[in-house]
């Protein structure tokens, strides 16, 4: 992800392989010298044997290419043993040259310091004060055997050398290695935050977009791209916001506020309208400076909250309907009594002897008008009555099968309407005849929809865990769907639908739904409804399997 962080910037430690590669140069430098100062007569000690160089030559090439091929070419590990066959070799190779070229004269002493010093680099403390040794041994021998020469303070000095840069190497290196060792860490580190904020952002799915001062995207995750209907392959350092004003215009606005004046939006909404469907968000804007002169960069979170708006209407209606239902038994108490003594009134007044025939059908008009608000009344006490009486285990495919067949002798079934039942066995606890009540009137109301011809199909069993509405609450859900070939609910009644006396049909007194609003809601559950002109409505209710006692107090 290029916008969490720069690019990592390479190591200025030598790598062992270059410091090797380094070596083998220097070695076959050396052989090569060697070998054209015997070759030409070059100030070299004498006798010089010219078949000394040769062979000198020979073996540096052969065992630089023998030890290239091991290292560079099969990219082999450095084991401590070929590091002192290296390093042997080498304070041979440069004993020798010391010696032909004049032992404690020689101007080509010094070479032994970078030997030590690219020892003190490869191998360990120990190991690099065991090469130096050598090399102390090798010298003195050389000087004193070979040369015949006594030791004095020039030779004790060049052993001194020799000792302080193995100690001085040997320090840094160690040092070196430690803070390599813990850049490594932290560069493991950083790369695991890394990986792990990008496994994060791309799994969760709240939105993020980043854009630059200019509005070219810099990054958009998965949840983003499935929002907003865009793909990041196609937009990346393309100028995305006609794309955001056209999908979204109050996205943008927050967006283009927040760039030009540095204001951070904070949980505003904005619509997205999609080819497919239009659903709010809630979007949260910020800025991240990068560079203290560069232009900040502007991040916007967002979330699909079209689910958290639908349970809060839920919420709503459903307070709604309490207030109502409690207005109504109050009102179909005092209305109640009433008419039941003005309709025995009226009944004694046609009874009468000397009541004429008008008297009595106006008489016998009132009695059957105040049957028909007395039955009104009663559903409206209905409605008020919704409550969970008794909760107990059921199943919710049998409770639906017995409301089916009740259904189907209702007198506005038609005779060539079709209900099917499909799904297994839906355990649950409840109130079987809340439950029995929710289901007669889903079903009843489907085949009066659809009329002439009607199919509706109802299915019980367990919903998928994305069927439910985020933050739905409720645990370890049944579900109810009923289906019918209708032609749909009109716009205007939809968000009126389950509001007391609100009815589609002629005669009905719209009070049907909104007890199946109540009875779901005495359950603890949730009823939704999805609707298209001319291809059917289907109502599908959630609830929770298991009940709480207290319901059933």
């Amino acid at each position: 992800m290029k916008w969490f962080g720069g690019r990592s910037t390479g190591s200025a430690i030598p790598t062992p392989q270059a410091l090797l590669r380094s070596v083998y140069v220097g070695r076959m430098c050396v052989a090569v010298a060697l070998y054209l100062a015997a070759a030409f007569k070059f100030a070299v000690a004498a006798p010089l044997d010219l078949l000394v160089t040769s062979f000198v030559l020979v073996a540096t090439v052969i065992v630089t290419i023998a030890s290239y091929w091991h290292t560079h070419i099969r990219a082999r590990v450095l084991g401590q043993t070929f590091l002192y066959a290296q390093a042997l070799f080498d304070v041979a190779l440069i004993t020798t040259v010391v010696h032909i070229t004049g032992g404690p004269q020689s101007d080509l002493t010094p070479l032994y310091v970078p030997l030590i010093a690219v020892t003190a680099v490869l191998m360990p403390p120990t190991s690099t004060a065991l090469i130096t040794a050598l090399v102390g041994i090798v010298y003195v021998a050389d000087v004193f055997f070979g040369h015949r020469t006594a030791l004095s303070g020039p030779i004790a000095l060049q052993l001194s050398v020799f000792v302080a840069v193995a100690a001085v190497t040997a320090y840094f290196a160690s040092r070196v290695s430690v803070m390599g060792a813990e850049r490594e860490a932290l560069a493991g580190e950083l790369r695991q935050v890394r990986l792990e904020a990008d496994d994060v952002l791309r799994n969760i799915p709240t939105g993020i977009v980043t854009v630059d001062q200019e509005g070219h995207l810099l990054y958009c995750n998965p949840a983003a791209e499935h929002i907003l209907g865009v793909k990041e392959r196609q937009w990346r350092g393309r100028s995305i916001m006609p794309e955001f004003a056209k999908i979204a215009p109050e996205f943008w606005a927050a967006i283009t506020a927040t760039a030009r004046r540095g204001v951070r939006a904070m949980r505003v909404e904005a619509l997205v309208r999609r080819p497919d469907r239009t659903f709010p968000i809630g979007v949260t804007t910020t800025t991240l400076d990068l560079e203290p002169d560069g232009a900040p960069r502007v991040t916007a979170i967002f979330t699909d909250i079209s689910d958290s708006k639908r349970l809060e209407e839920l919420h709503l209606r459903a307070e709604r309907l309490e207030a109502v239902a409690e207005l109504s038994s109050s009102l179909a108490h005092e209305i109640k009594n009433p008419l039941a003594s003005i309709r025995s009134s009226v009944e004694q007044l046609g009874r009468a002897k000397r009541a004429d025939p008008d008297e009595k059908f106006l008489t016998s008009l009132i009695v059957r008008e105040s049957d028909r608000l007395s039955r009104l009344l009663s559903e409206f006490l209905d409605f008020s009555r919704v409550r969970v009486t008794e909760c107990r285990p059921l199943d919710l495919r049998a409770v639906a099968g017995a409301a089916i067949r009740m259904v189907r002798e209702h007198p506005d079934c038609p005779g060539d309407a079709v209900i099917d039942l499909a799904g297994g066995p839906t355990p649950m606890e409840g109130d079987e005849d809340l439950l029995h009540r929710v289901v007669s009137n889903l079903v009843l109301n489907a085949v009066q929809a659809a009329g002439k011809g009607a199919r509706v199909s109802v299915r019980t069993g367990r919903p998928a865990a994305h069927e439910l509405p985020g933050g739905a609450g409720i645990e370890n859900p049944v579900s109810l769907a009923v289906s019918d070939n209708g032609p749909g609910i009109p716009e205007s009644l939809r968000g009126r639908l389950f509001e007391p006396f609100v009815t589609g049909r002629t005669g009905g007194t719209g009070l049907g739904l909104a007890i199946v609003q109540r009875a779901v809601e005495a359950h603890r559950g949730l009823v939704l409804v999805d609707s298209t002109a001319g291809k059917g409505t289907t109502f599908t209710v959630y609830f929770p399997a298991a009940g709480r006692k207290e319901e059933a107090a």
